[in-house]
């Protein structure tokens, strides 16, 4: 399928593709004799698993140091990234997104809290 069809397949846009593929997140894909890109159906998978991790607050940098693995996610969507000694897919990158977004929690709740002391009276 071109790359529309394949990016409409993925929930994404053409140029979210050749995105992922500048970046090494997605091969080069098949050309056809006129040159436009070809996508079949693991490449859509792989966008999709791709879209996913995206979503759940991974970065492209995040993504880019295990883009070689992503294909195991995509062949077992439920497998597990593990911990950071196990190999996984992603192994401690998770770990560290977490540590970040529970870091970015904390500093949010303490603006939350302290915005919250000075426009609430309270009883």
């Amino acid at each position: 399928m071109r790359i529309g069809d394949a990016a409409a397949a993925a929930g994404t846009t053409p140029r979210a593709l050749r995105f992922y593929e500048e970046r090494g997140l997605l091969s080069p894909p098949r050309r056809t004799a006129t040159g436009q890109r070809e996508y079949g159906p693991d490449e859509v998978a792989r966008v999709r698993v791709i879209r996913e991790l995206l979503a759940l607050g991974l970065t492209v940098e995040d993504l880019r140091s295990f883009a070689d693995r992503i294909g195991l996610l995509v062949e077992n969507p439920r497998r597990r990234c593990g911990p950071p000694d196990s190999g996984g897919p992603g192994a401690g990158v998770v770990d560290r997104r977490i540590a970040a977004l529970d870091a970015e929690i904390d500093r949010l709740s303490r603006l939350r809290a302290g915005l919250a002391l000075r426009t609430y009276e309270r009883p």
